[in-house]
């Protein structure tokens, strides 16, 4: 048996209501107590108050006398508690409240225990449409956060059909499913950070941070403090309250260190120490803390020859390159020149304000012979140029700059000459490439360091000259 009946059987009826009265009447929730015949044992004030009746004129009486309405005698009955039950009281209130048998031993309903949790569903309707602004509100701040600290391109953002592209991209997605770290090589312009955004946002830590630091960009000087943080008085001029680094705000998420080829090398020392113990220690600090994140770094530079010249370290870049991802030049992928000219198109008339949407034939002919030595940052800045130039929603071929248009094959003098100039120049290079690569037994890597291109610049031209190198 409950023991409320265990204390009833050792006081007087009387007392024991009093004592339940106690207990209840300082709790400004509406309480109620009935017995199994549905008599009302116990009412503290605030019930009493709510009905608008005296307790005096509600104990002792079957409860739906005081309100018709009530539930208990099926509640009872069945033996059923119900939980925030939508309830009209006679005196026209809506409230939500609960019934609880209370059973003994052996399975019989003994009390009757109810509680009314939310005495005006008027109000709750104002604390649920508050509440509703307030997780409103949440995402909004959610979402400012995620565009201060998050990734904001994903794998629609690189633009390209070709072949070279489409491989490029599904190496990098690959690495995406993976927690390894990722070096992104390429020359500058050619997007490497759009890699590094779209690998955050394919991982498993999507919804964590994307901190990114350009490496090179930062003094010497300051570096460490961005990358580890600082403690109070740390140095002349610290903040009072010291400061969080790049690596305790990426924990949970993604790191991007750009330029990484460009960081001195006693804060590659410190990086690699990061890598391999997985925790870092604030500047004038003198305790570690554990960080989870994941590094993307990302370099235009040969980092190969860095190591030759003692300007990089060896251990750190092979902790880095555990997956490598080589951005190729624009040069190497001239057929995606024409879709990526008009989504700059379409992008640059939107943030111009200016709406330019064609472009002839002769004019993308240019830029498909052009060899783009910027990359992809170069051909925006022509495309804005083009955009601020015409005086139509067309594009054409002086609204785009000399040294462009000088490479239009129709201002060509001799189309002959140029073929038999091309050939020319083929053949001298297909040739160079062979000796190169039957020098160093047809070792492609030892061959494209020597002939100063990258690997996939290598197979490009194995391919496009037909040559065995088998």
């Amino acid at each position: 048996m409950s023991n409320y009946t265990g204390e009833k059987e050792n006081l007087t009826d009387d007392l024991f209501i009093k004592r339940l009265h106690q207990i209840f009447d300082p709790i400004s929730v509406p309480i109620i107590m009935v017995n199994k015949e549905t008599e009302v044992v116990m009412i503290n004030e605030s019930f009493a108050d709510y009905l608008g009746y005296p307790r005096s004129q509600i104990l002792g009486k079957k409860v739906e006398t005081v309100d018709p309405n009530t539930r208990f005698p099926y509640v009872i009955k069945n033996k059923q508690p119900e939980f925030a039950h939508k309830h009209k009281f006679i005196n026209g209130h809506t409230a939500l409240v609960h019934r609880i048998p209370v059973l003994d031993d052996d399975g019989e309903v003994v009390y009757g225990f109810g509680m009314v949790i939310f005495d005006d569903l008027r109000q709750l309707q104002q604390v649920l449409e508050k509440n509703k602004l307030l997780e409103g509100k949440l995402m909004i701040y959610q979402e400012e956060l995620k565009s201060m600290r998050g990734a904001k391109y994903s794998w629609n953002s690189i633009i390209g059909n070709s072949v070279i592209m489409q491989d490029v991209k599904s190496i990098a997605a690959k690495a995406a499913k993976t927690d390894s770290n990722v070096l992104i090589v390429g020359e500058s312009g050619t997007g490497k950070e759009l890699f590094a955004h779209a690998i955050h946002n394919d991982s498993k830590r999507f919804d964590g941070p994307f901190i990114k630091i350009n490496c090179a960009a930062i003094p010497k000087d300051l570096l460490e403090s961005e990358l580890f943080g600082y403690e109070e008085g740390a140095f002349t001029g610290a903040k009072k309250q010291g400061k969080v680094g790049k690596f305790e705000l990426a924990n949970g998420g993604t790191i991007f260190l750009d330029e990484i080829g460009d960081m001195p090398l006693d804060m590659q020392v410190k990086i690699l120490r990061v890598l391999q113990e997985k925790e870092v220690e604030r500047i004038g600090g003198n305790k570690t803390t554990p960080i989870d994140c994941r590094i993307i770094a990302a370099t235009n530079r040969d980092l190969a020859e860095r190591i030759k010249e003692n300007e990089f370290r060896e251990d750190l870049y092979y902790r880095l390159n555990v997956v490598n991802i080589e951005v190729p030049p624009l040069r190497l992928r001239k057929e995606d020149v024409e879709i990526l000219t008009l989504k700059l198109m379409e992008k640059l008339s939107h943030s111009l304000g200016k709406y330019v949407s064609n472009i002839t034939v002769d004019a993308l002919d240019c830029l498909k012979t052009y060899n783009w030595p910027g990359n992809i940052r170069e051909l925006e800045n022509v495309v804005e140029r083009a955009i601020n130039m015409t005086d139509s929603e067309t594009i054409e071929i002086q609204h785009l700059p000399t040294f462009i248009i000088a490479h239009n094959p129709n201002e060509q003098v001799e189309p002959t000459t140029l073929t038999s100039l091309r050939h020319a120049v083929d053949e001298v290079e297909k040739a160079t490439i062979l000796k190169c690569l039957k020098a160093v037994n047809y070792n492609k890597l030892k061959a494209a360091k020597i002939l100063g291109i990258s690997r996939t610049s290598l197979y490009e031209k194995i391919e496009k000259f037909k040559i065995d190198a088998e």
